[in-house]
């Protein structure tokens, strides 16, 4: 497949780009800046600035592209960032796609599992409504920004990420310093679900999803067994052999991080990938000890 990747030198970019090229495929980098590989196409979504003729003749679009979630504590200005980045650039390249003379198939973008707000204990599949707060606003938005794609004929999957776990970025990077010093621990009542997903597995279901022509609508991107925070917080910490006696209380939490804190630590989401399982994805990671020995402890490769 010829296949374009935005947000290409994220996390997930990185790692999807190289594997889509392990397996045999092509693909296109969409970045802002400079290119820097043959392959790189630049666009400049603030100034609707896209290589509209380079854009002929693809199989697929990943879109991944999207200002860090949590690299600022939120304001107005910065909810607004985060929205536009998302929602406005999302419209633009599906309006763009939908001009080609022969449109991409399929459309592949990111969402989150915020869209379900907080939920409790309550089970989450990919039929459950969508729920209240900030970031519940956001990925409905997001998702709905695809809208010109959908009625274009293209096949639109909105990946619906959990809790990515990489020591390379994202949440658990930032807790392994202190979790490895020993003064790690429960956040707010731990009573929290925590739907997390380990990076191969992204990019296994991404990969899935770009195989599948049958997939379509929301995917839950999150492993089969979704944990508390006091289970996470448990098996981390018998990872890496530390204690974990330092909890964060929530108003703790709120006091660091202000609303973010709700949303991103507190806020609970029990979310099954029933689509995925439907499908006959294979997880390399179902369990949350396996991968975090996995990523954390190099000599346990074995899943």
């Amino acid at each position: 497949m010829k296949v374009l990747v935005t947000g290409a030198t994220g996390l997930v970019g990185k790692a999807l780009v190289a594997d889509l090229r392990k397996h045999g495929h092509e693909v296109l980098r969409l970045i802002r800046g400079n290119p820097v590989e043959a392959d790189d196409l630049t666009w400049d979504p603030d100034n609707r600035e896209l290589p509209k003729s380079r854009l002929e003749g693809l199989d697929a679009v990943v879109h991944l592209a999207g200002e860090n979630i949590a690299a600022k504590r939120w304001n107005t200005a910065v909810k607004e960032r985060l929205r536009r980045s998302r929602t406005e650039t999302t419209r633009f390249l599906c309006e763009t796609l939908c001009q080609l003379q022969k449109p991409p198939k399929s459309f592949l973008c990111a969402s989150a599992i915020g869209i379900y707000g907080d939920r409790g204990q309550e089970i989450l599949t990919e039929s459950a409504a969508v729920g209240t707060g900030f970031l519940a606003d956001l990925a409905r938005d997001w998702e709905a920004a695809c809208e010109p794609a959908r009625k274009q004929g293209m096949r639109v999957v909105n990946l619906r990420i959990g809790v990515i776990l990489s020591p390379d970025g994202g949440g658990l990077k930032a807790m392994l310093t202190p979790f490895r010093m020993g003064v790690g621990g429960v956040m707010g009542s731990g009573r929290q679900y925590w739907s997390w997903v380990a990076l191969d597995d992204v990019v296994g279901i991404i990969q899935h999803c770009l195989e599948n022509p049958k997939l379509s609508g929301p995917i839950n991107v999150t492993s089969p067994s979704p944990v508390t925070n006091r289970e996470f917080t448990k098996t981390l910490g018998s990872v890496l052999g530390r204690p974990t006696i330092f909890p964060m209380p929530a108003v703790a939490a709120r006091l660091a991080l202000g609303e973010m804190a709700n949303d991103l630590l507190l806020a609970s989401a029990r979310v099954m990938p029933y689509r995925l399982s439907e499908s006959n994805y294979k997880f390399q990671y179902p369990s949350l000890e396996a991968a975090l020995r996995h990523l954390l402890i190099p000599s346990s490769a074995s899943h």
